[in-house]
């Protein structure tokens, strides 16, 4: 991999997981990383363990309160005077059955993984088209290419996700922008633990699907090599990430499949 020296990223969801295995791997790189999660105590931690800590900046961030959004963009362009590559990592997960879910959690799920995420790269769009330059990227799901059990409203948001950042991709090419879509499977990172249940509190347990993931670390591996080959749509995970090819080419197989599967793995 390249040397990163001059380059500034910065990545939503930092603190944990995918996030957090980003800003390691590219800190390695000799890029300078804009660390953003809610708690700015786990962020300091993180950058202090970082490689050349003086060099990264913590950004307190809540996506769900997007109105200081432009004001976050100011203070990352005032330390650095650019942003070339924006990550829009962070998000919450979902377990619980639609029917059983009151509307207010669909639409803080949509809030956080939608529209956090829509919100943060239009702040930071004209920066990059002042730049000339610049690269976006939205880290979805394997539960953005079919819906899943347990999943209602996360599911939505991560199709949701698709339909914008495709778009963005063909109207921002003419000013140099990239845009990559991620579409992690299992991944071994504590995602589960955080997610959304029917009474709005956080499920707490492991999943079978996550303890046998893919490592974060290797996940992050992959997702900077599709960054740095430009490419608009990555599928990362192991054999699950074949239930994609399989909706698409034989459908009926799909489905007989996928209803024998456990919403926890």
């Amino acid at each position: 991999m390249q040397n990163l020296n001059s380059n500034i990223i910065w990545i939503t969801g930092a603190s944990s997981g995918i996030g957090l295995a980003l800003a390691q791997a590219y800190a390695h790189r000799g890029a300078s990383v804009v660390l953003s999660a809610r708690s700015a105590d786990k962020l300091e931690e993180i950058r202090q363990s970082l490689t050349n800590p003086e060099n990264h900046l913590v950004l307190p961030l809540d996506l769900m309160d997007s109105s200081n959004f432009a004001e976050k963009v100011a203070q990352v362009v005032a330390h650095y005077g650019k942003i070339d590559i924006l990550i829009n990592n962070g998000g919450v997960s979902q377990r619980g059955e639609a029917h059983a879910t009151p509307l207010e959690i669909d639409r803080q799920i949509m809030e956080v993984n939608y529209f956090g995420a829509v919100a943060l790269t239009k702040a930071v769009l004209p920066v990059m088209q002042k730049q000339q330059s610049g690269h976006i990227v939205a880290i979805s799901s394997i539960a953005g290419k079919f819906g899943f059990y347990w999943r209602s409203a996360y599911s939505a948001a991560k199709h949701a996700l698709q339909g914008f950042f495709e778009s963005v991709l063909l109207e921002e090419a003419k000013n140099n922008i990239y845009v990559t879509l991620v579409f992690p499977g299992k991944i071994n990172t504590p995602i589960s633990m955080s997610a959304i249940n029917e009474k709005g509190e956080a499920h707490g347990e492991m999943d079978h699907n996550q303890e046998t993931g893919m490592s974060a670390e290797l996940c992050a591996q992959k997702i900077i090599h599709a960054i740095d080959k430009k490419k608009r749509e990555v599928l990362i995970g192991n054999k699950e990430i074949w239930a994609v090819y399989i909706k698409r080419f034989c459908p009926w197989l799909f489905w007989r499949i996928i209803k024998k599967q456990s919403p926890t793995g």
